[in-house]
C-alpha cells in the first residue's frame, strides 16, 4: 500500500545519504525510482542530490510553480516507478505537498520526502508544516549537539562564527552557516536561558 512518508531532521544528519540509500536498494532490485530536489538548492550541483560522505545521484528539479502530481503522472506514464523520492522537501509549498499526496492516493506510488522540520529560529518550514499534517508515516532521522543529547534545533552563524538571531527563513548553506543543537544549546546559543 502506497504512503507518504515524510523523514525530518535538522541540518547535518544525514537525510540526503538515508534517501539515496533507499533509492539505491530499490535499483537494485530492478525497481525504477524519480528523484526530485529543490531548485534553490544547487549545492551538490544543479540536479544533483548529494550526501556529505561523497555519494549523490541525479535528480529533476522542482521550483514553488510546478504541479507535482502532473510531474509524477507523465514520469509514471513513460515507464513504471516503484517509489518518488523528494530531497529538501522542507521547500516544498503546501498545495505541492497535497499533489504529493494526490499521487500516493490516487497513482498508488509511495512518496518519500526527506527534509527539515524547523529553521534557524524555531519556526516550522511551510512545506514541513504540512507534510508534518499529511504524512501517512514520519520518521526522524537523528543527528547530535556537541553535548551528546539528540539535535533538534539548527543555528545560523554568520562567516565570524556569531549566531544570527534574525534574517530570512530560507538562505543555503551547509556547515559554514548551519549547526545543529539540542533545544537547550540552541536557546542559550539564541539568548533564551534565564541566568542562574
Amino acid at each position: 500500500m502506497a504512503k507518504l512518508y515524510f523523514n525530518y531532521s535538522t541540518m547535518n544528519a544525514g537525510k540526503s545519504t538515508v534517501l539515496l540509500q533507499a533509492s539505491y536498494n530499490y535499483r537494485e532490485n530492478n525497481m525504477q525510482t524519480y528523484l526530485l530536489t529543490a531548485a534553490i538548492d544547487d549545492r551538490a550541483g544543479k540536479g544533483r542530490i548529494a550526501s556529505r560522505i561523497g555519494i549523490g545521484a541525479e535528480a529533476e528539479m522542482f521550483r514553488p510553480e510546478d504541479d507535482l502530481f502532473a510531474r509524477i503522472t507523465a514520469r509514471m506514464a513513460a515507464g513504471p516507478v516503484a517509489a518518488i523520492f523528494v530531497d529538501e522537501a522542507q521547500f516544498l509549498t503546501p498545495d505541492q505537498v497535497w499533489q504529493l499526496a494526490r499521487a500516493v492516493d490516487d497513482l498508488r506510488v509511495p512518496v518519500l520526502a526527506y527534509g527539515l522540520r524547523v529553521d534557524f529560529q524555531g519556526n516550522l518550514f511551510p512545506g514541513s508544516a504540512t507534510l508534518l499534517a499529511l504524512a501517512d508515516e514520519m520518521r526522524e532521522v537523528r543527528t547530535i549537539c556537541h553535548c551528546g543529547k539528540k539535535a533538534t534545533m539548527v543555528v545560523r552563524q554568520d562567516a565570524e562564527g556569531r549566531v544570527l538571531t534574525e534574517g530570512d527563513q530560507v538562505q543555503i548553506g551547509g556547515n559554514e552557516t548551519y549547526v545543529s543543537l539540542c533545544r537547550r544549546h540552541w536557546r542559550a546559543a539564541m539568548g533564551d536561558l534565564p541566568s542562574t
